[in-house]
């Protein structure tokens, strides 16, 4: 359940966070989703965390996958610039990320 959990908090964290370019964009309207998203993110995160991942792993996971997921997101929703020197870095972040798992199994 502790993987449901986190894809949630991932899944949920990532739609606030584009929610949040619609806000800027004037449609107030958006608050909604963005309060939501995050409350429920956190839930998740906190769901997670109670099923018995460590901190560092589940939030490593999550901060990761939640900059990647936005950044395709919102190249294809807003079509903003995801770069092959953004691609690098997500690539370096999940790396990243990847190693911290690795380092906590031992």
């Amino acid at each position: 359940m502790m993987w449901l959990f986190l894809t949630g908090a991932i899944l949920t964290e990532v739609t606030a966070t584009l929610s949040l370019r619609l806000v800027s964009e004037g449609k107030k309207i958006w608050y909604v989703a963005v309060g939501a998203g995050y409350l429920l993110a956190f839930t998740f995160l906190t769901l997670t965390l109670a099923q018995g991942m460590s901190l560092g792993v589940a939030y490593g996971i999550w901060s990761a996958a939640g900059v990647a997921l936005t950044a395709v997101a919102s190249r294809i929703v807003f079509k903003e610039p995801l770069t092959l020197v953004m691609i690098l870095g997500l690539g370096l972040i999940v790396g990243g990320v990847l190693l911290i798992e690795l380092g906590a199994a031992h």
